[in-house]
């Protein structure tokens, strides 16, 4: 028996579950994923990095920065991206206001999750499909038929992820209200393809470009920039929401091959041919960016506590808002420690 569940090892629950732990709580964090991180992703082809959830990350809260920064213990490139070009609309519009801060991880984006994982009890490649109240407090149970005892339980996974949970704790006190509010918000879609090109092959003149007007394209990263001495070109395409919602059930050398084309369009015929290609479904890559909350929501279930944590409840959005709402919970959730059992 935990003291509590984290569902999900995304930024917002690691931060959850570290403040948790900090106060003397037995926590146990489970993700479906073979590595913690969520959305902030990183592969690496030949020993070479490369980011295709959020490419950089950006704030302007000191703690988060500080925590960034002790992440990536001096492996950051501040005020990337410097070169843009375009007036599409960014992912995140803040990310450019005059008194916010930017960064790039020459490592690659996850290294921010991994520093928040350090430590802690995880539990991968585990895919939870239901939750209920048990005497003793929340049980979880998973595709494998595996079953997790907690008092209390955190849910920080995408926002469609969630709701199905919460409309499960049918005796949950203000369940329907929090249902009906979560269901006022959406999360958008996202395919991206990471691509490799020979040697030789033209260096875009960018770090970063936003098309204007362009129905495939949302956006496309030159992540080469971000490692100077790049043995290769390595390109991030992310398409835009419309058009990925589009093609989320086509086969994925079909839209991949289709979203590199369109790419090839802007850069010119050598981005055609990449020597190698991957390609990522985000079905819940981010919220619309109108979407915020103030903070992290909580039910109660008998005597046990049920927290929502993510970028949807903190205002901002983006990794920060995640982070603020992991660390927010994690301080309301210790507030009672008689509930936790500290």
């Amino acid at each position: 028996m935990h003291d509590v569940i984290v569902i999900g090892a995304g930024v917002a629950g690691l931060e959850c579950a570290r403040g948790l732990s900090k106060a003397g709580a037995d926590v146990l964090v489970v993700d479906r994923a073979d590595k913690p991180g969520g959305r902030c992703a990183t592969r690496s082809f030949g020993g070479q990095p490369a980011d295709y959830g959020p490419l950089f990350i950006h704030g302007r809260d000191v703690r988060f920065i500080a925590a960034v920064e002790q992440a990536a213990e001096g492996d950051c490139l501040p005020d990337w991206p410097l070169r843009r070009l375009g007036r599409g609309s960014p992912c995140q519009p803040d990310a450019y206001a005059p008194n916010e801060k930017r960064m790039a991880l020459r490592g690659g984006i996850n290294a921010f999750p991994r520093a928040l994982a350090a430590g802690l009890p995880l539990k991968l490649n585990t895919q939870i499909v239901s939750i209920a109240r048990t005497r003793g407090g929340m049980s979880v149970s998973s595709a494998t038929g595996e079953r997790l005892e907690g008092r209390n339980l955190v849910l920080a996974m995408a926002l469609e992820q969630t709701m199905p949970f919460v409309a499960a704790l049918e005796d949950a006190e203000g369940r329907d209200g929090i249902l009906a509010l979560l269901r006022l918000f959406i999360s958008l879609p996202c395919l991206t393809v990471i691509a490799g090109y020979p040697r030789g092959a033209p260096v875009p003149d960018f770090d970063i470009q936003y098309p204007e007007e362009d129905h495939a394209l949302m956006l496309l990263c030159n992540e080469s920039s971000k490692r100077p001495g790049s043995p290769q070109v390595v390109m991030t395409y992310q398409a835009a929401p419309r058009w990925s919602r589009e093609r989320m059930e086509m086969p994925k050398d079909q839209w991949a091959r289709e979203l590199v084309a369109a790419a090839a369009r802007r850069l010119g015929s050598w981005a055609d041919s990449p020597e190698w290609t991957h390609a990522h479904r985000w079905r819940y890559s981010r919220l619309d960016r109108a979407n915020e909350l103030a903070g992290p929501l909580e039910m109660r279930v008998g005597d046990s506590r049920v927290g929502i944590a993510g970028d949807l409840f903190s205002p901002g959005g983006g990794i920060q808002a995640a982070w603020l709402s992991g660390g927010k919970l994690a301080e309301r959730l210790s507030q009672e420690p008689s509930k936790l059992d500290l």
